[in-house]
């Protein structure tokens, strides 16, 4: 073989191995992608269904039943304009109540149900990011601001 054709030969391999390299990552990273939806976009629809994703919202009041296996779970997460029934098998987080934030983790089935794999409750609502309190401490002063204001003639 020429040297000329030695290093045509290399590169063509070396371009082949990171392209098969590319191509299991892009693999591996679509397989493991998991999206967040609403219940309202659950219901209207826009989830893929029998695909890991994960749904978000309030656990209704007086929703939570109990199997009689003391693992089986189920309940009714909410947005506030649509609801979502969710199934879960396994113990459930120890800040899980009703009427708190959960997030859960499983597949939308064609009966509208979601199975959930994983449930996870969201801590207290009064954390807040620095910039989302900024923004409404300022709403907050801005409107104070604007109601102490007395027009004189």
């Amino acid at each position: 073989m020429k040297p000329r054709h030695r290093r045509l030969s290399l590169v063509f391999i070396l371009i082949s191995g990171v392209a098969t390299a590319v191509g299991l990552t892009l693999t591996a990273f679509n397989t493991n992608l998991v999206f967040f939806f609403s219940p309202s976009q659950l219901a209207a629809g826009e989830a893929p269904i029998a695909r890991t994703l994960r749904v978000g919202g309030l656990v209704e009041a007086g929703s939570l039943r109990r199997g009689a296996d003391g693992l089986t779970a189920s309940f009714t997460i909410t947005d506030t304009v649509r609801s979502i029934p969710v199934v879960y098998s396994g113990i459930l987080p120890d800040l899980f109540k009703e009427g708190r934030g959960c997030v859960a983790q499983g597949t939308l089935g064609s009966d509208g149900t979601f199975h959930a794999d994983l449930v996870l409750a969201k801590h207290d609502e009064n954390y807040m990011p620095i910039e989302a309190a900024r923004s409404i401490d300022d709403a907050r002063r801005s409107s104070a601001a604007s109601a102490t204001t007395v027009i004189e003639r």
